[in-house]
């Protein structure tokens, strides 16, 4: 039997609260230009945002003027999206939390993942959004996916914890190993 093969992230679909609300925070907070909207095409109540993440793929946001924020946090339920976690740069990451701190975000503070750097927060509607940074860059013709999928080899292999800078290290010198050279 074949897989259903996904070839990435199509987009993903949150439930917001009303149409300004949504842009503030989604654009005017996060920076996703706001590029399009239309009625929600199974619940003509609803209105549909679509928004740019940076990537040229998709978050969309359905609305409703009588949703209002209750600034809760979201419920955390079996079967339920705990958070969503968007890419930023080094550069961006450095000034995240005085970015938040000047609009009066609460957040987490830094969070040393080992392969990335995260802060978190939640958007108007109590949902919790993350922003991480990988703390390495793949050599050509790999993906952070590759070394991910090779660090964890080596980091098992040794018997650690987590994936961690020594284990990325040489996963990066493996795959950038695999390339051709007239040395040999």
């Amino acid at each position: 039997m074949h897989k259903l093969q996904s070839q990435g992230l199509h987009h993903i679909t949150m439930v917001g609260a009303d149409r300004q609300t949504s842009i503030d925070f989604w654009e005017g907070v996060l920076g996703m230009p706001f590029i399009f909207e239309q009625p929600n095409l199974d619940d003509p109540d609803q209105g549909h945002l679509y928004f740019d993440p940076g990537d040229g793929r998709l978050i969309t946001i359905f609305t409703n003027e009588a949703r209002k924020p209750t600034g809760e946090a979201a419920a955390q339920e079996v079967g339920q999206m705990h958070h969503v976690a968007f890419s930023v740069s080094q550069s961006m990451y450095s000034q995240l939390v005085e970015r938040l701190d000047a609009r009066g975000i609460a957040h987490s503070g830094e969070k040393d993942r080992g392969f990335m750097n995260s802060i978190y927060f939640r958007d108007p509607c109590g949902m919790l959004i993350e922003l991480a940074s990988y703390r390495f860059e793949p050599p050509a013709g790999h993906t952070h996916a590759d070394v991910l999928m090779a660090a964890h080899k080596v980091r098992v292999a040794a018997g650690d914890e987590a994936i961690v800078d020594k284990h990325l290290a040489i996963a990066i010198e493996e795959l950038s190993g695999r390339r051709a050279s007239l040395s040999g």
